[in-house]
């Protein structure tokens, strides 16, 4: 009796003593309170209290602040500590938007490890520092973004044209000139792309300096050629204050990912769709085969490095990306998020794209092709070919650029190939309009510098023998063009839109020449393991290939 007295009292004891220990860790041994502790304004100590920023039409509860107490509202904090220091200047105030619209993260957690996440699987991470400004995209729909070619220029244009001597852009310019003489004071450029510009500044520029007597305007501004402006205007569209987002953005334009996958409104439809990839749950994912950290940055990473061994079973070839292509890329993947928002808060680029089909890249015939068909065709329109997958043809190879029209690729790209990854660019929703392709046809020419060689022949004026054809097809082209023609090691004959737009004159010239720096070689010439073919011979083959279309 008396031991279960002595044990029920110590057990008091101990469950008071956690108590009181857990009481005191609540109200005066957090981390949050010790910062506090340490921050004064200019009038002294402040309150040591929980601080929070609420947005309600954003539903936001942030209590960062807490910690981050002189990004607080209301209160000019001086702290020798960094996590206490101020907010530097950006587009949109934390007072008024919280954290964790822009850094992610739990707004509710007072623990810095529940608020920032960094441990593996985490739910609800903050994004790392160097991803940032993927948060943008939750709101933001950057439209009219170049490849990453067409935006360095456009930057370097800028830059060359010592645009910084008047203005800021993202921190910096408005640099003193040479005689410590600062020229003058131009508006800061950060938020163009947001706000909106003068689209006619060029003339105003020039009017100021013909009206200019100080001798100012005449050291600081000289006469801009057509390109140069037309690359000016395309930068300041572009200027969110979030410059490694549309240069991450520029790189998914550069490397071919919209042949396969579709963001917004455009896009291949043979991968997976990208709209809101960023919002995937860590905890559903394989890291099996990722090293490192068990979280979706170094998920994504990953996955651009080696696909196949990411993803089981994937689709998407290895494409030998840098470390900065990737760095890139994921903070593009990452920043695929849409947060529901109140009309108020909608962002015009947003509003541009859901509602009035906005691209979310230039249509200039460039960017088209690098954006759309260089994952297939390569930057060089080359060709690329990936294991485990079909070969993708050359489109700058001379003996195809001389003998296709420009009639032929436009059309080639507008119906596309059925059957094949090659999808009908001009005919499917969202796709490109025939100015748009022309564009690119003329890209294509520029690229290879190939123009095609007149043809005085009809279209049609092949005339062998169909069954003589079928033979010579079966001994001499099945075995890379498939039994029927559907394709293997070359490409399917059989396909309707190639012999649709294809000209006799087409088909027997590459059949006779072949394509240079490929396995198909001409059929004129004789070879060890093949015997050459006669004109008519080639022509009965063009005439069993056209026998192909009627089927």
């Amino acid at each position: 009796m008396k031991k279960n007295k002595y044990l029920l009292l110590f057990s008091s004891i101990g469950v008071f003593l956690l108590l009181v220990y857990a009481a005191a860790s609540e109200n005066f041994f957090k981390e949050w309170q010790a910062i506090q502790a340490e921050a004064k304004s200019s009038e002294g100590p402040i309150d040591v209290r929980l601080r929070q920023i609420i947005n309600p039409s954003l539903k936001t509860t942030d209590r960062c602040v807490s910690c981050h107490v002189g990004m607080a509202p209301g209160e000019t904090v001086v702290s020798h500590l960094r996590v206490a220091a101020p907010h530097k200047p950006v587009v949109h105030s934390p007072i008024e938007m919280g954290c964790t619209t822009c850094h992610a993260g739990q707004g509710l957690a007072t623990e810095r490890l529940d608020a920032h996440g960094d441990v593996d699987f985490w739910p609800e991470p903050m994004l790392p520092a160097k991803y940032a400004y993927a948060s943008c995209g939750r709101c933001h729909t950057p439209l009219e973004v170049p490849n990453t070619k067409r935006l360095e220029a456009a930057k370097n244009t800028f830059e060359r044209l010592d645009c910084y001597a008047c203005h800021r852009l993202d921190g910096r310019g408005g640099t003193i000139r040479p005689g410590g003489k600062t020229g003058m004071e131009g508006p800061d450029l950060s938020h163009t792309g947001i706000k909106g510009f003068n689209k006619e500044w060029y003339e105003g520029h020039l009017a100021k300096k013909q009206a200019d007597t100080s001798g100012l305007w005449e050291n600081a501004f000289a006469e801009i050629g057509e390109g140069d402006r037309a690359l000016l205007d395309q930068f300041l569209g572009l200027q969110m204050g979030a410059p490694t987002l549309i240069a991450a953005k520029a790189e998914y334009n550069s490397v071919g990912c919209a042949g396969c996958h579709i963001v917004g409104n455009f896009g291949g439809d043979t991968g997976v769709d990208l709209s809101q990839v960023g919002e995937k749950d860590p905890n559903r994912l394989s890291y099996i085969n990722v090293p490192g950290s068990k979280t979706f940055p170094n998920w994504i990473a990953q996955h651009f490095r080696l696909p196949v061994s990411t993803v089981a079973g994937s689709q998407m070839p290895a494409l030998g990306l840098s470390g900065d292509q990737i760095d890139l890329l994921t903070m593009y993947i990452l920043s695929l998020k849409r947060r529901s928002l109140p009309d108020i808060w909608l962002p015009k680029d947003r509003v541009k794209a859901m509602r009035f089909g906005a691209r979310e890249f230039t249509t200039d015939g460039e960017t088209i092709y690098t954006a759309v068909c260089s994952g297939c065709h390569g930057a060089g329109g080359n060709g690329m070919r990936y294991p485990g997958l079909p070969p993708y043809p050359s489109i700058t190879n001379r003996d195809f650029l001389e003998l296709a029209s420009d009639e032929f690729v436009f059309q080639t790209i507008k119906q596309g190939r059925p059957g094949r990854p090659m999808l009908p660019w001009g005919v499917r929703q969202n796709g490109f309009s025939d100015e748009e392709i022309r564009s690119v046809v003329t890209y294509i020419r520029a690229l290879g510098g190939i123009d095609a060689v007149p043809d005085e022949k009809p279209a049609r004026w092949a005339g062998g023998d169909g069954k003589l054809g079928s033979r010579l097809f079966a001994a001499n082209c099945a075995g890379c063009h498939g039994a029927m023609g559907g394709g293997g090691e070359g490409p399917a004959l059989s396909n309707k839109n190639l012999l649709a737009s294809a000209t006799d004159t087409f088909l027997y010239e590459t059949i006779s020449k072949g394509r240079r720096g490929t396995v198909m070689k001409g059929f004129t010439e004789p070879s060890p393991v093949r015997k050459s073919l006669t004109g008519y011979e080639i022509e009965s083959i063009v005439t069993y290939l056209r026998s192909m279309n009627a089927k």
